[in-house]
């Protein structure tokens, strides 16, 4: 199968918006589990998920925090101003910009732009002032400088208390709601630590202090990496064929100890929603690009879409390719590495590293349920029938699935 030739409209199925939850559950571990193993379809209540776990195994996590990424502003004839923050640009760094005190500039999406002619967009309260400035066009999105200062007698704030004080949660546009304060907690894994996020690593919303204990207990060691959730998840296929599709470029910080626990468990892992897979089928050809090259840099590290599926059948074993990695990292004196990836997961595409995946019911039409169909085989619908005959809440709010292939 040549993959670039995959008709999206072959994952088509239909979703009414009645099945699209709203809301989460008021207990996050009470939520619905799919459970897919061996071609059998079962289901279960979410606190039950250690008991299909096999001991010994690795778990992997995606700790990224959702930022309050919607600014609004109002200008003096009245209009509001949205300014959606994308991705960092000056400084790129997620954790420099988050402590900058007094100016930055951010890739963004403006929303009712045609308002906005030109001059600075102003906002201000008690405690600070911050204005915006639009600097150009860079593709699709917007590069807006902001400045900002603290008022007399309070202390400077750094851009991450910032947004804390002005922003808003961008919670998924589906949800057809405005955010509330509950969100601001519902809408965050508990484990998440790491802010940079637009959208979060919604398989993660299902776990509670309790589950993840429970999975210590069943003698499961967790490990966490790094993938910033940007608005390009939310983006559909328009083309016919996946092949036209670009797929959107998503950051990630991966720790040394990661890999080396990798490693340690045969190169293999549970995964924890999407963005942990695309993370760690990542490190699979990142060092597969170093076994090649060691003398890459970071930033050559980047994983194009289509990368895996030009190898030339090349398939060493993921312990190997793993290994690569961390000496090159030892050869920098690096203990987390930072990179990114733009890859595409879709039927024939053969995992290395994922072994099982919990993840929620995805949107129709789109990449996450391309990456699920490659893990079950193309399976998939067997999967979503199931959770549409028997009462499952869909997308980022809904119901969970534990598929074990």
């Amino acid at each position: 199968m040549n993959v670039k030739e995959i008709s999206i409209k072959d994952y088509q199925y239909d979703l009414p918006d009645e099945r699209i939850a709203k809301y989460p559950k008021a207990e996050r571990d009470h939520s619905k589990l799919l459970v897919y193993k061996n071609g059998e379809v079962a289901e279960d209540i979410f606190y039950n998920l250690p008991k299909y776990l096999p001991a010994k195994a690795l778990m992997v996590f995606n700790n990224t925090k959702v930022i309050q990424a919607r600014l609004h502003f109002r200008k003096e004839t009245g209009a509001l101003i949205e300014i959606f923050l994308l991705e960092p640009s000056q400084p790129a760094d997620y954790e420099q910009m988050f402590q900058t005190t007094n100016h930055c500039s951010w890739l963004c999406l403006v929303g009712n732009q045609k308002k906005w002619k030109g001059g600075p967009l102003v906002h201000h309260d008690d405690s600070f002032m911050i204005q915006a400035v639009r600097k150009g066009e860079v593709g699709t999105s917007q590069l807006i400088e902001f400045q900002w200062q603290a008022a007399e007698g309070h202390p400077p704030l750094s851009f991450a208390e910032v947004i804390d004080k002005m922003g808003e949660l961008p919670i998924p546009p589906y949800l057809n709601r405005e955010t509330q304060e509950s969100d601001k907690t519902t809408y965050q894994t508990v484990y998440s630590k790491i802010k940079g996020s637009v959208a979060a690593p919604t398989a993660g919303l299902h776990f509670t202090n309790r589950v993840l204990q429970a999975i210590d207990e069943h003698g499961i060691e967790r490990e966490e990496l790094t993938l910033h959730v940007g608005a390009g998840t939310f983006r559909p296929v328009k083309s016919d064929t996946i092949g036209q599709h670009p797929m959107h470029t998503e950051y990630v910080a991966v720790h040394r100890h990661t890999i080396e626990r990798l490693i340690a468990y045969g190169g293999s892992a549970i995964a924890v929603g999407t963005t942990s897979v695309r993370t760690l089928e990542s490190l699979y050809y990142m060092g597969l690009k170093l076994m090649k090259n060691p003398d890459l840099s970071e930033e050559q590290l980047h994983i194009n879409q289509w990368e895996p599926y030009e190898n030339n059948g090349e398939t060493p074993q993921s312990v190997v390719v793993l290994q690569a990695l961390l000496d090159w990292m030892s050869r920098h004196e690096l203990n987390v590495l930072h990179s990114s990836t733009q890859i595409i997961i879709a039927p024939s595409y053969e995992y290395k590293i994922v072994k099982m995946l919990v993840t929620n019911f995805h949107q129709p039409q789109s990449t996450l349920l391309l990456l699920v169909s490659a893990f079950v085989k193309g399976d998939w619908r067997k999967i979503y029938d199931y959770a549409l005959a028997h009462d499952f809440r869909f997308l980022s709010y809904g119901d969970s699935s534990l598929l074990m292939p």
